[in-house]
C-alpha cells in the first residue's frame, strides 16, 4: 500500500477552505521571511506554542481540521506562530506545490486508528503520505539539507509502522523511546502521568525526491 501511494500521484482538488488557510501562511512568510517547523494534527495547538518558545527564529504552524480544538487554545506570549484550521493533507500538498522547505515536521500522536480495518486512516497508510515524504526530502535551510520529521505516539506499533513506510520512501531514521524532558503535548503529559512508553520515530528524508 505504502509503495503504491508513493508511486501515485493524488489527483483529489484541493478544499477552498484548506487553500484559503494556506494563503494565510503565504501572508505569514511574505511578511517576514523565516524556517517552518510544521505543527501537523495540533488539536489545541498546545504544543505549537511550546514550540514556537523552543525554536524562536522560526515560524511554527499548527494544523488542524477542529475549530473545537483549536478554540481551546491557551494564551501564549510567543509571537512567532500560526494556527490554521485546515486538512493537513492539502497542506503538505500546496508547500510542496509551491516549493517551499520546512526544517522540522512534527506529528505529536495522532489519532492510531488502532483497528486493521483502518489502516488507510492512519498517516502512513493513507495517500497522502507521498505528500508528507516529498515536504520532508524537499530540502531546508541554507544548507539545503533535507528536513527532519519526528512522529511520537504512545503506541509502539504505530511508530514502527511509520518507521517501515519511510524506510520504504528512502528515509534514514529510528524508533526510540521518548526522553523524560518536558512534555510537549497534553496527551504527551496524560500519558506520562499514566505511566505509558511514549515512542518516536526521528529521521531525516535524504532520498524522497530522488
Amino acid at each position: 500500500m505504502v509503495r503504491r501511494h508513493l508511486e501515485t500521484v493524488s489527483r483529489k482538488p484541493v478544499a477552498a477552505h484548506n487553500a484559503a488557510a494556506f494563503n494565510r501562511l503565504l501572508d505569514a512568510v511574505t511578511l517576514n521571511p523565516r524556517p517552518l517547523i510544521l505543527d501537523s494534527f495540533c488539536g489545541t495547538g498546545h504544543s505549537t506554542a511550546e514550540l514556537a518558545r523552543r525554536h524562536p527564529d522560526h515560524l511554527v504552524v499548527g494544523i488542524d481540521k477542529s475549530l473545537d480544538r483549536l478554540s481551546r487554545h491557551p494564551a501564549s506570549e510567543a509571537g512567532n506562530y500560526l494556527l490554521l484550521r485546515a486538512e493537513c493533507e492539502d497542506i503538505w500538498r500546496l508547500l510542496v506545490e509551491a516549493g517551499l522547505a520546512v526544517d522540522y515536521h512534527y506529528l505529536l500522536y495522532p489519532n492510531p486508528w488502532p483497528k486493521a480495518k483502518h489502516l488507510q486512516r492512519r498517516v502512513h497508510g493513507n495517500a497522502s503520505f507521498a505528500w508528507l515524504v516529498k515536504l520532508a526530502g524537499a530540502g531546508s535551510g541554507k544548507k539545503n539539507e533535507p528536513g527532519r520529521i519526528e512522529l511520537r505516539s504512545n503506541w509502539q506499533t504505530y511508530v514502527e509502522e511509520f518507521g517501515v513506510a519511510m524506510h520504504l520512501a528512502g528515509a534514514l531514521g529510528r524508533v526510540s523511546l521518548v526522553s523524560p524532558a518536558p512534555a510537549l503535548t497534553l496527551f504527551e503529559l496524560k500519558y506520562r502521568e499514566s505511566g505509558h512508553a511514549l515512542w518516536r520515530y526521528i529521521g531525516a528524508a535524504a532520498a524522497l525526491t530522488q
